[in-house]
């Protein structure tokens, strides 16, 4: 078995359950870009080593995309299967590139001062995949960049909002100083996974912010690629009904189990999908307050 499907086999991620709906090919190449993101992602999250040698861990793999891009042999099996559909979908180099640099932002910066600050974070780990994505998936209108990075931005501050406490034990606070001041949530409050009126207040500021990449997303999906990107629209689905399941409970994920979707609820909205776009009766869901 290849090693990228062993990683994505292993994982229990809502991307890698949308590749149920892809065809074998793009089944497999997705795959092989999912365990790139799962690899460079887990070396920021291993606090049992130094930041400097995550680093060089990081820059060895900056060092393996650039020697297939030369057609040069490597010893990394991911990155050497990742070459493989570089060639084949004229991957971006300079998008895996940013994945990297953003996951490195997680290695060194643990705040945020403004919205501007992590919407640049947004993009590298979020957008920059499913640009990546987009072009595995295949499109025709180029206003479906336009979508794939919004819904990168939507996804990504759903994620944020869901993670909240887990990122504070890793003392990671994303919310940027900004919105936690118009808030008056003092950053302590995250840290000791302290509920508060200021902090949903905080995160409904966030919220709204992913609210508007959400709609975004929806108004710039062209109809033309729409059966393309049936995926990235049942990746949108999950995480709409995740984002509304966090402001059901007032965004308070403090003080419950980590909010999730089912297998069930999500074997529903795949069938959903699924039937919707083979029937042509497909309409977006997510955006929609």
């Amino acid at each position: 078995m290849q090693a990228s499907k062993r990683i994505t086999k292993k994982s229990a991620s809502n991307l890698a359950f949308s590749f149920i709906l892809l065809p074998r090919e793009k089944r497999n190449a997705m795959s092989i870009l999912y365990a790139f993101c799962r690899e460079v992602d887990d070396i920021a999250d291993d606090e049992q080593t130094p930041s400097a040698a995550r680093k060089e861990k990081l820059d060895s793999w900056r060092a393996d995309i650039k020697a297939v891009l030369e057609e040069k042999p490597v010893d990394n099996q991911v990155c050497a299967e990742l070459a493989t559909i570089i060639r084949k979908y004229n991957l971006p180099a300079g998008l895996l590139m940013e994945i990297i640099s953003g996951v490195e932002m997680d290695v060194f910066k643990n705040r945020y001062s403004t919205f501007d600050e992590l919407e640049t974070y947004c993009f590298k780990v979020a957008s920059a995949v499913g640009l990546l994505s987009l072009e595995i998936f295949g499109y025709s209108d180029p206003k479906s960049k336009d979508y794939a990075i919004a819904l990168g931005k939507a996804l990504q501050l759903t994620n944020i909002l869901r993670d909240v406490a887990e990122d504070a034990k890793r003392n990671r606070v994303y919310f940027p100083e900004t919105i936690l001041n118009q808030a008056g949530c003092p950053v302590s409050d995250i840290l000791l996974l302290k509920y508060s009126p200021e902090f949903a207040a905080a995160a409904k500021l966030l919220y709204e912010y992913a609210l508007r990449f959400y709609t975004c997303a929806r108004a710039t999906l062209p109809d033309v690629d729409k059966n393309n990107l049936i995926a990235a629209e049942f990746m949108a689905d999950v995480y709409w009904q995740l984002l509304k399941k966090i402001q059901k409970v007032n965004f308070n994920v403090f003080d419950r189990d980590k909010i999730r979707l089912n297998f069930v609820e999500k074997l529903k909205l795949l069938t959903r999908t699924f039937l919707s776009f083979n029937l042509g009766i497909y309409r977006s869901k997510y955006g929609a307050n």
